[in-house]
């Protein structure tokens, strides 16, 4: 796994192989930078990181500049990762360790981008309750975006708030917000 731009481009970091994980490719995660970063100022943002893993996403907010970030995840080891190389990184992300419906349903702040990788197997109707606990909490800002990580054989643009999806090998980012506020417009 390597961070793929801003001030620890081209860092790899050495993920213990017991970990369970499946890390977000380099070709999807720049596809998905390269339409953020023509929308949105990173060093403003505050992230939430959902089903965390080994942090991967969260270290690319970072190494972009964006101040705030918290990841989720249920696994100690993955907790322990995240905290160990953020620390080395000096990235200010604050890792929690929890399941995620019950961390979305006692949040209490919001975001301006929450980002979540649920495991692959997890059913459309259980993606469909991640989104409406974001957005039923109040979860994102008014201006900000869901972006639900998922196999392309999940449809999820029947749920509410639903804007677009993009899709990159066997990825799909589909992007969530409050119509109208966050455009995705033609791929960067």
């Amino acid at each position: 796994m390597r961070i793929i731009s801003g001030t620890c481009k081209g860092r790899r970091l050495k993920v213990p192989n017991n970990l369970p994980i499946r890390p977000t490719t380099d070709f999807a995660k720049e596809a998905l930078f390269n339409i953020l970063r023509t929308r949105i100022s990173f060093d403003q943002l505050e992230v939430l990181e959902l089903f965390a893993g080994s942090g991967n996403i969260s270290f690319e907010f970072a190494s972009r500049g964006v101040a705030h970030i918290t990841a989720v995840d249920a696994h100690e080891g993955c907790i322990q990762f995240i905290t160990k190389t953020a620390e080395e990184l000096s990235f200010p992300i604050h890792p929690i360790k929890a399941e995620v419906l019950n961390h979305l349903n006692s949040e209490t702040k919001s975001y301006d981008i929450i980002f979540a990788d649920p495991p692959y197997e997890l059913a459309v109707n259980e993606i469909e309750s991640i989104v409406n606990s974001v957005f039923n909490n109040n979860l994102i800002k008014d201006e900000g975006v869901l972006i639900m990580e998922h196999i392309k054989q999940s449809d999820l643009s029947n749920l509410d708030n639903y804007l677009d999806s993009r899709n990159y090998g066997g990825c799909v980012f589909s992007f969530f917000g409050k119509k109208g506020n966050f455009y995705i417009g033609e791929d960067e």
